[in-house]
């Protein structure tokens, strides 16, 4: 791509308003840093740039900036020397150029779409070993392993999806970081029966955010209306009326947590590792529709290998969700062995206790997964451990440790907290022994990685 910069909304603004955003600079792109940002320098400031890649120059704007600001935010509005991997941007609405080009920022959720796959993970393994090494003092190189069929060029795997509405009415998403949301039309990372059921159609007045789950198995999906406060249960029917009748339709509260039933069910049925699973409303399931198959595969591949979950052991499933390595881990240590399985949230620990209630050996408890274990002093032959975003933190590890057990499967969709937390570990004695990362987040920064951590004596 040429760049005419005689042009008049080419020329940079001059220096004493390059702190406003807007303003456009032309830099070179260097590393990739956590969060799906590439880091480029201007006069000795940090510039996080999103829709780079490194080595290329690049005209950027400006989103997030000021002369007091430590580092400024920037999009890439046009690209002056091009990486090789650099692909079309699959999606209109997400494609940081040509929505700059028509005036208006892009949309978040497929930053990464506009670099080749295999650049993608590498990018994402790059993260992985910087965080390891910063956070953990970690020299390890992991490979990001696809998942799913290599056909797909990583599209059509969300089984769920988060959708804001705009000023008008109609389904929309949030730019990045930002207040403003944009009409969308279609969402390409979504499964094809997401985008088949046309919300995009609708007039959602009355609606602050819609969320719609739609098992991988095929059973039938939920939407979830988060009405605005002045909405008039009549306003509410009306959109009801517009849905296909074969869906369950709930409202939901996302303050407070309450889901509310409006027809159908307020759950759905999930299937992994030869299990069903019923999850409620908003509860937490994987977003890929071959996640939960490949991270029951690489937990208990990890802990049955290593001889820590056999028949009659006793392990623990923390922060345990709906029970998706709850009922694999129950399989495997049979009705001799136990299993306790710790949630916070009231709504998915009821599901955890449908899912598994004909398992004398499973024993589900709702509740901080540190103040269960402090009230229960017991020792276990392995822990599996899936906390949130945020990670298990340093109390929690100190209690993990102190429960004696002989390994722990860690599973995390967060790089920097994970490292955290193997800092914790190894501070207490224990060691990383084996570590995978999968690609579980196509054209997102996002990747999940399952470590098998082990006292080091």
């Amino acid at each position: 791509m040429t760049s005419h910069s005689n042009s008049p909304q080419h020329q940079p603004h001059h220096t004493r308003d390059q702190g406003t955003p807007g303003t456009e600079l032309v830099v070179d792109i260097g590393p990739i840093a956590h969060g799906g940002h590439f880091v480029a320098r201007h006069e000795g400031r940090v510039i996080f740039v999103r829709h780079a890649i490194p080595g290329e120059k690049v005209r950027i704007r400006l989103t997030d900036s000021g002369d007091s600001s430590r580092f400024w935010r920037a999009d890439v509005v046009e690209v002056l020397e091009g990486s090789a991997d650099r692909v079309p941007h699959f999606w209109k609405q997400a494609d940081s150029l040509g929505s700059w080009s028509r005036g208006t920022a892009p949309v978040g959720g497929a930053e990464l779409g506009h670099i080749s796959l295999q650049r993608q993970r590498s990018l994402k393994a790059e993260v992985l070993a910087e965080q390891l090494k910063r956070l953990a003092g970690l020299d390890l190189a992991t490979e990001v392993e696809a998942v799913g069929e290599n056909h797909d060029g990583g599209l059509g795997w969300r089984t769920r999806a988060s959708f804001a509405v705009t000023p008008k009415g109609r389904l929309g998403m949030h730019a990045h970081r930002s207040d403003t949301v944009l009409p969308i039309k279609e969402m390409p990372l979504a499964l094809a029966g997401i985008n088949e059921l046309k919300l995009w159609d609708l007039d959602l007045s009355g609606i602050a955010r819609v969320e719609v789950a739609l098992p991988a198995n095929g059973s039938r999906p939920l939407i979830l209306l988060a009405p605005e406060e002045s909405t008039s249960p009549k306003r509410l029917h009306s959109i009801l009326s517009q849905l296909p009748h074969d869906v369950s339709v709930a409202s939901f509260d996302p303050g407070k947590g309450e889901v509310l039933q409006l027809r159908g069910r307020t759950w759905v049925q999930e299937t992994a590792a030869g299990h069903d699973y019923r999850v409620t409303g908003e509860g937490f399931w994987q977003i890929h529709k071959d996640a939960p198959d490949t991270l029951v595969g690489a937990v208990t591949g990890y802990l049955s290998q290593g001889g820590y979950l056999q028949p009659g052991a006793a392990v623990a499933d923390l922060y345990a969700g709906a029970g998706l390595f709850t009922a694999p881990l129950a399989d495997a240590v049979g009705v001799t062995g136990s299993v306790l399985s710790v949630e916070g949230a009231p709504g998915t620990s009821r599901d955890a206790r449908k899912n598994l209630h004909g398992q004398s050996q499973v024993e589900i408890v709702q509740g901080r997964v540190e103040r269960v274990l402090h009230q229960r002093a017991r020792s276990f032959d392995s822990l599996v451990l899936d906390p949130p975003r945020a990670g298990a933190g340093k109390a929690v590890i100190k209690q993990l440790m102190a429960t004696g057990p002989r390994a722990i499967a860690y599973v995390s969709c967060d790089p920097a907290s994970f490292a955290r937390d193997l800092g914790y570990f190894h501070q207490g004695g224990w060691r990383l022994e084996s570590l995978r990362a999968f690609d579980l987040y196509p054209h997102t920064h996002h990747l999940e990685t399952v470590g098998l951590i082990v006292p080091a004596a």
